[in-house]
């Protein structure tokens, strides 16, 4: 019976050590294999491998799939103008050497997410420190963004690496602290009427152009009519006179006789015209001719 036991105890016993060598790494990790401080081994492929049991051997997982950071201190920054603002943003960041990640960094992903957001941090004060208020809130802002990438690159890049790539660095939030708030929305209001005057102006300009070369072509258009109105009068008035003359030469008494009619017409234009004339004048003696050759007319027979 005791040899039993013992038989079953020997068992359990290879058992579990057997277990403690074998290991499985997911798709999405790294496998480490350490013993006594000291990197043994790292397992980049998926699968069932071996190590020796604790306390010789240990493992340790590192997450390789690209990981998210997100600001996690909100403290005002200053600017050029010395301005104070808040940012958020976030970093998208993976682990690329898991050696070195452990050898400088530490053996979890949470000791690369403490020590990054300090330096980014650092790297955005920096840099705000160089820049406006606009150039916050404008396309500007690509440039800041690219610049704390490099200065947080050329950290984790360097004498002493960390074992991680940064693959982008973007801006999620910017605000103002409430003592400069009004007075950027004063700001910013009076460059909107600065552009807008500049575009009333601009439209103001181009409406006078636009009536200038309008009023010039109407100004062409109206002497040019009136030019050949004139032509085609002048045509028609010595058409008409070498007509007259024509019919006058042939009657000068009609002549004038139609003149004087004529005269007649000019001046009575109106009902209201009134002429005050001797009878004995020239201009009414086409009226005395036509009333002296005037026949009356016979008294009726009874």
């Amino acid at each position: 019976m005791n040899r039993i036991g013992f038989i079953a105890s020997t068992i359990l016993v290879v058992l579990v050590l057997l277990s403690s060598t074998l290991f499985v790494v997911d798709q999405r990790q790294f496998g480490v294999v350490y013993a006594l401080g000291q990197i043994k081994q790292v397992i980049k492929e998926p699968g069932l491998n071996f190590k020796l049991p604790p306390p010789f051997q240990n493992v340790s997982y590192l997450d390789k799939r690209l990981l998210m950071l997100s600001s996690l201190e909100t403290e005002p920054m200053l600017t050029a103008e010395k301005q104070r603002v808040v940012i958020d943003w976030y970093v998208r960041w993976r682990i690329s050497d898991a050696s070195e990640y452990i050898r400088n960094v530490g053996i979890d992903e949470n000791a690369g997410a403490v020590q990054l957001n300090r330096v980014v941090r650092n790297a955005f004060q920096e840099n705000i420190n160089k820049r406006t208020v606009r150039d916050l809130i404008s396309v500007r802002r690509e440039a800041l963004m690219a610049d704390v990438q490099r200065e947080v690159l050329a950290v984790v890049k360097g004498a002493k690496p960390w074992g991680v790539d940064i693959v982008d660095v973007r801006i999620t939030r910017v605000d103002y602290v409430e003592a400069i708030t009004e007075s950027v929305y004063r700001r910013m209001e009076a460059e909107r009427k600065r552009v807008a005057n500049e575009l009333r102006s601009t439209g103001f300009a181009e409406g006078e152009k636009i009536r200038a070369d309008a009023d010039r072509q109407r100004e062409v258009t109206v002497a040019n009519a009136y030019r050949d109105a004139q032509k085609i009068k002048g045509e028609g008035d010595a058409q008409a006179a070498a007509a007259y003359s024509e019919s006058f030469g042939k009657d000068p008494q009609f002549a004038q006789f139609y003149r004087s009619l004529d005269a007649y017409k000019q001046s009575f234009n109106k009902k209201s015209d009134v002429l005050v004339l001797d009878p004995s004048s020239d201009f009414f003696r086409a009226m005395q001719s036509s009333g002296s050759n005037t026949t009356p007319a016979a008294a009726p027979r009874r």
